[in-house]
């Protein structure tokens, strides 16, 4: 290892990665178990997570998406 390098600091930025790892694996823990309690009162977890990704684009953008995509729709009849 380059001298240079602090071994002290190496060990805090590496148990600092290995904490907030865990920290995202508990969230994601949480995550999956709120979609499964939506998913058990009758809610579909596929469109929960499309209205999530909608909701966080800025509007400006969503609308004009959404004018596409019908746009494209009608071209296509479908």
């Amino acid at each position: 290892m380059n001298s240079g390098l602090s071994k002290e600091l190496l060990l805090s930025l590496v148990e600092r990665i290995e904490k907030l790892e865990s920290e995202a694996k508990s969230v994601a823990e949480d995550i999956k178990s709120v979609y499964d309690e939506a998913k058990s009162q009758g809610y579909d977890p596929k469109y929960i997570k499309q209205c999530i990704k909608l909701r966080a684009k800025d509007p400006d953008e969503l609308a004009e998406e959404d004018e596409l995509l019908k746009m494209y729709r009608e071209a296509l009849s479908v």
